[in-house]
């Protein structure tokens, strides 16, 4: 069983930057892939960006690429999302997921491969 609480979130102006992290409990971070979603008003969860459990391999949504970063560290249970040049149409509740996986390369992407999910943190961008 894992737990993750997400931080990091708040209003920011269009321009800015916000870091997101996830934090896992557990003594067993190492053997999960982590990714991030988000949920706007309205709006089904979409996909946002993905990292392999070693860490060495992403994948992001095309609208973010170039402007967010997905790391993490093993070491503190933590999973990051690093926001910049932040969009109104950002604005949304973002979610961490987690799942366990025997392969140190491969990220997931679709909702249905994720087991474990944070309560959300809200991110708002104003214009």
């Amino acid at each position: 069983q894992v737990q993750l609480v997400e931080s990091g979130g708040g209003l920011v102006q269009a321009g800015g930057s916000l870091r997101l992290s996830c934090a896992a409990s557990g003594r067993t971070f190492s053997m999960y892939a982590m990714g991030w979603f988000r949920q706007a008003p309205g709006k089904e969860r979409e996909f946002v960006a993905a990292i392999s459990r070693g860490g060495g391999s992403t994948y992001y949504r095309n609208s973010v690429k170039g402007r967010f970063t997905i790391s993490r560290e093993n070491a503190k249970n933590t999973v990051y999302l690093q926001m910049n040049s932040l969009k109104p149409e950002d604005t949304a509740v973002y979610y961490c997921a987690a799942r366990s996986t025997y392969s140190y390369s491969t990220y997931y992407y679709a909702e249905y491969d994720y087991t474990y999910w944070g309560q959300g943190t809200q991110v708002t961008v104003s214009s």
